[in-house]
């Protein structure tokens, strides 16, 4: 049927475009494209598709006819053309000192393809609800933007900006506010967060019809929480932590993260497998961070003084970095290898839940304080992890640009190349479904019916000295 009106639509189009003088009625046309389709792991070869404002009005088969007239028409030659990816945690962040800083790194999502982001929390969010609005109006050079606002934490936040909840009358004020403020979703932390608070607010955000996220205090269980309504968990600590028979044990010492020495070393694959199809079923998404884990881990070990991308970040944002190093350098004095531990168990840990269907989403945790982790480059570094920990180019494609906008309900709009979605698109010189590494070889990217090289991204990027 959709085959049916597409071909309508273009029939009708191509009549306008030749038996009248009248303005183009398209503004981009791509001839000669290679629809990747993500979700059957396959290439359209040999296709047309018209944009008009921000969304595809067809996808065609190119043939040796007349085309519609349109504002811009580009060849690409056989290059391959997808949704943009989507990188579903970011922060923005750092105070007012910082704000600047923060918005001149939004042109360097798109320079690699990232079309939209889902911020995880920070304390410039008005600000960032300012960006959310002037990059989908166009105003500001950016991709779009969901936020979930101040983050969720207890009496003694471990981030400023944060909203407390200190007791269940908290709850309603810091639910009203985030509402007020039109935050996409909620995101806790576990700063100080008490576990009994924690499942409160999670039921009272569900009656609310409010997405929630996040940490969680390591008390609470995952399993208890995605009962209550929690939509989804950030990096893999929580759900490793019920991946082990000693986990109520090790809850009772009161080792905090301390327990994850023992968590990762008694990790059990059949219990972990039950955890997976239960949460499943809940229709709940992990986010894993491969990606900022590993550079942690190596953050000791590996001279980032020459990092290309360095350049492009801000001395008041390099300038948080040195923390992470100095809390290396206490771990490595202490023999810690924590960190090594969980990413092991972590890249053990991603087949297991794609094939239970859990909804694994790609994140960088990109952003100020967590050191070296660039926007745009560590979100293909994340996918290629994810292809790593033994997924599918497909398979890690689908954990960006269809989990991103499902879990925000969007997937009518987003995720493919059909009439009727949203044109934010990137076009590859070369294959992604063969090599996920071919992410890198960005020719355009598409946005508000526009078509933007590589170059004239990064041309447009601020610069620092490094």
């Amino acid at each position: 049927m959709l085959k049916a009106l597409a071909s309508l639509f273009l029939a009708a189009i191509l009549f306008t475009a030749c038996s009248t003088d009248e303005k183009p009625v398209l503004d981009l046309l791509l001839s000669n494209a290679s629809v990747v389709d993500i979700e059957t792991n396959s290439i359209l070869k040999n296709r047309i598709i018209g944009i008009r404002n921000d969304t595809i009005r067809f996808v065609g088969v190119q043939d040796d006819g007349a085309i519609p007239r349109a504002n811009q028409v580009i060849d690409l030659k056989d290059q391959y053309i997808m949704p943009g990816l989507w990188d579903m945690h970011v922060h923005f962040r750092g105070g007012d000192s910082l704000i600047k800083e923060n918005k001149e790194l939004l042109p360097l999502f798109l320079a690699f393809g990232i079309t939209t982001v889902r911020d995880a929390g920070g304390d410039i969010s008005s600000d960032v609800f300012m960006w959310r609005d002037s990059t989908n109006s166009g105003l500001i050079n950016g991709p779009r933007i969901f936020s979930s606002g101040p983050k969720l934490d207890g009496s003694k936040p471990a981030w400023p900006g944060s909203l407390r909840i200190e007791n269940k009358k908290d709850i309603k004020v810091a639910l009203d506010s985030l509402q007020y403020m039109n935050a996409d979703y909620v995101k806790f932390y576990d700063g100080s967060l008490e576990k009994e608070l924690y499942y409160a607010t999670i039921k009272e955000a569900e009656r609310r019809g409010l997405k929630t996220t996040g940490h969680m205090p390591l008390n609470a269980k995952i399993e208890e929480a995605a009962e209550l309504g929690l939509d989804g968990s950030e990096h893999l600590y929580y759900l490793l932590k019920s991946c082990s028979a000693k986990s109520d044990s090790l809850n009772g010492l009161n080792l905090g993260y301390g327990m994850f020495k023992d968590i990762s070393k008694s990790y059990d694959p059949e219990i972990a497998m039950e955890l997976f199809t239960l949460l499943a079923e809940k229709d709940f998404y992990i986010t894993p961070t491969l990606h900022i884990s590993r550079v942690l881990m190596e953050i000791l070990d590996v001279d980032h003084e020459n990092d290309t991308l360095k350049t492009y970040v801000g001395p008041g944002i390099r300038a948080t970095y040195a923390e992470r190093v100095e809390r290396a350098k206490k771990a490595q004095a202490q023999g810690s290898n924590t960190r090594k531990q969980i990413l092991e168990r972590g890249m053990e840990m991603i087949v297991p839940m794609q094939r239970a269907g859990l909804n694994i989403l790609a994140g960088s945790d990109c952003g100020a304080s967590n050191s070296y982790v660039y926007p745009g480059e560590s979100l293909l570094s994340e996918l290629n992890m994810l292809v790593k920990a033994g997924l599918s180019p497909a398979e890690a494609l689908k954990t960006s640009v269809i989990n991103g906008p499902t879990f925000f309900n969007l997937q009518s709009y987003y995720g493919s190349v059909k009439m009727g979605k949203i044109a934010d698109l990137i076009v590859l010189e070369k294959n992604p479904l063969d090599d996920i590494q071919n992410l890198e070889k960005l020719a355009w990217l598409i946005r508000k019916n526009k078509a933007h090289s590589q170059k004239e991204l990064m041309s447009n990027l601020s610069v620092y000295p490094n």
